[in-house]
């Protein structure tokens, strides 16, 4: 055979052939190029997005554990706010603008104190001070037409914040309403916001939380406070002041980006904001803000990097390998090998985690089983916690109870006796008065054991229309014999009419039973006996229940469960009868309360809602 020239086209040697393959393999390694740039990038977006997922995951919830430290303390001094408009002496001052201000002042002086209030005040309805708690404020005005103030004077609880003296202060302003109806003046609660932030500067995370106007009004970074993102479009008020000039300033230079449903910062604010931050907001619509949080996502975004560069560095020595190694036969053989090796350990690991997963689901739904047990055992202990608070009352009525239904039975005894003596005379006349007397005797003891078992009979959880007056009369006859036998006298007019009121009848004839039987124990080797009952009427029904005893001595905890203040062996009781009550009263919707009274004793109060006049019709 001849030769192939070298210059042929065809022949082997060709330079031709060479460059063809030159060019494939360009190709080929190009492609592989893209291929594990694009894989690479794959895995970085993966790897980023789900970094991304897992610190919003963990931001969210320190987000939300901010957002709910901040709204339970200022409801904290909510609370306060319209706590201190029942206050007699401050309902009184408020009403008539006369009184003891010194006593006012005092009062509020030690609210604020208790609760590391900046300043508490009583106003009139024309925004002037009647008390305050720093004393010295008394005479002069307030803006009458701040937000807080508006509102309490259209009756319902404001709220605002601003600024004042350079101090950011959050307001509540509750309505104090007069006898007659209408409002009479306001209980404002001042707080500086400085005092809730100070636990949370040392976090972590950048927390602020904005108003209405984007404007940050409380932050654990003290460069992030007064910052907008956008201009302020007018002055900020602030009690009748503008907002302090130069105070407010743009927020932070940032760019923001929108990457997989997340919202990223690039922010240039110094040393304590992060540099690249994921963006997270929880709206708060009871204080009027916003809740945002910046999380350091740089981490995530270098973590993610660094991924996609492993990954790129892989895949290149792993095409590096596969064209140095393309033709050898063993070598793809033992990558075979390694690849099935693999697969079975990963199938191997995967029925691994599968029967892990089964079993925390076991676990899981064990769990569950036993809370939803554990649940009906709690409602279950509760039941019987009241049937013991009125089994307790019982008992300590019982030989008073006794001696109530023995003497009639002695009663009816004798009348029996005597009438049959009397029809054995001949003389039906008398007999038949006896009988008649039997049958009165026999109708007392029906009512009193009839009241003994509605009193323990279980109670259904409803509410409905209830005639306090008829469950008032009810409890005082159970309580009858040991008002007797104590020589207690009884200083009670039943209404005239019908006095209806939302509630569950056996609950609150239980809830009188403890009052009364707390007055008799009060009262108990005094010299003075008198207990005192009435009931107002009106769009909330009030209950007080007065004794002659010696007072209580921590009205504030007499609510307590477990707490008493009679000595040991002096009572059967274990504190429970009042917390009991408390709990039974806020279930109707309503609340008690008890104080010392200035002439000596005690007295409790039980207000109740009203049943609408047509219900109760």
């Amino acid at each position: 055979m001849t030769p192939a020239h070298p210059a042929d086209p065809a022949s082997p040697t060709s330079p031709r052939p060479h460059r063809a393959r030159g060019r494939r393999r360009a190709i080929s390694f190009g492609l592989y190029i893209l291929v594990v740039a694009a894989v690479a990038g794959a895995v970085g977006w993966y790897a980023f997005r789900a970094g991304l997922d897992k610190i919003a995951e963990g931001a969210r919830a320190e987000l939300s554990q901010a957002s709910d430290q901040l709204t339970g303390q200022l409801q904290r001094f909510r609370e306060l706010a319209v706590l201190l408009t029942d206050h007699p002496a401050l309902a009184h001052l408020a009403e008539t603008g006369q009184g003891d201000r010194a006593a006012a002042n005092a009062l509020l002086l030690r609210a604020a104190d208790r609760t590391a209030s900046e300043e508490i005040l009583l106003l009139d309805r024309d925004g002037r001070v009647l008390a305050s708690s720093l004393g010295s404020d008394a005479g002069r005005n307030d803006p009458a037409d701040t937000p807080a103030f508006v509102a309490a004077m259209h009756g319902t609880l404001g709220f605002s914040h601003a600024v004042e003296g350079g101090r950011r202060i959050f307001t509540y302003a509750a309505p104090v309403y007069s006898p007659g109806g209408p409002v009479a003046g306001a209980v404002v609660v001042r707080l500086d916001a400085a005092r809730i932030e100070a636990p949370s500067r040392g976090e972590a995370q950048s927390v602020f939380f904005s108003d209405a106007r984007g404007v940050v009004f409380v932050s654990n970074r003290s460069e992030l406070l007064f910052r907008r993102r956008a201009p302020v479009p007018r002055p900020y008020p602030s009690f009748g002041l503008a907002y302090p000039k130069g105070l407010a300033k743009p927020f932070p230079a940032f760019t923001r980006y929108r990457t997989g449903g997340h919202d990223l910062w690039w922010v240039d604010g110094g040393p304590y904001l992060p540099r690249l931050a994921l963006h997270l907001t929880q709206p708060l619509p009871v204080v009027e803000m916003q809740g945002e949080i910046l999380v350091n996502a740089l981490p995530t975004l270098e973590v993610a990097g660094l991924q996609a560069a492993v990954t790129a560095a892989v895949g290149l020595i792993f095409g590096a390998i596969l064209f140095a190694l393309g033709e050898r036969r063993r070598a793809l053989t033992a990558r075979l090998e390694t690849e099935a090796r693999l697969t079975a350990q990963l199938e191997r690991r995967v029925s691994e985690r599968t029967r892990e997963l089964s079993e925390a689901v076991d676990r899981l739904q064990s769990e569950v089983a036993e809370r939803m047990e554990a649940e009906a055992a709690l409602k279950r202990a509760q039941a019987e916690l009241l049937r013991a608070g009125k089994l307790s009352a019982l008992g300590q009525m019982s030989a008073g109870i006794s001696h109530e239904l023995n003497q009639p039975l002695m009663a009816i005894r004798s009348y029996a006796e005597n009438g049959a003596a009397f029809l054995a005379r001949g003389r039906p006349d008398e007999a038949a008065t006896n009988l008649t007397r039997i049958g009165d005797l026999a109708h007392r003891m029906g009512r009193i054991i009839r009241n003994l078992r509605a009193f323990t009979r279980p109670d259904a959880e409803g509410t409905s229309d209830v005639d306090l007056a008829a469950v008032t009369s009810a409890a005082l006859e159970i309580t009858e014999p040991r008002l007797r036998q104590e020589d207690v006298s009884l200083d009670y007019v039943p209404p005239t009419l019908p006095v209806h009121v939302r509630g569950g009848e056996v609950r609150l004839q239980q809830v009188i039973i403890n009052l009364v039987a707390n007055a008799l124990d009060a009262m108990a080797g005094r010299a003075q006996r008198r207990l005192t009952i009435r009931i107002e009427a009106g769009r909330t029904v009030r209950l007080t229940v007065q004794d002659t005893g010696p007072g209580i001595a921590e009205p504030e905890r007499v609510f307590d469960p477990f707490y008493s203040t009679k000595e040991v062996g002096q009572a059967e009781g274990m504190g429970l009868g009042l917390a009991i009550s408390d709990r039974i009263i806020q279930s109707f919707g309503g609340t008690i309360a008890a104080r010392n009274l200035a002439s000596g004793g005690a007295e409790f109060t039980v207000e109740l809602p009203a049943a609408p006049a047509r219900e109760a019709a």
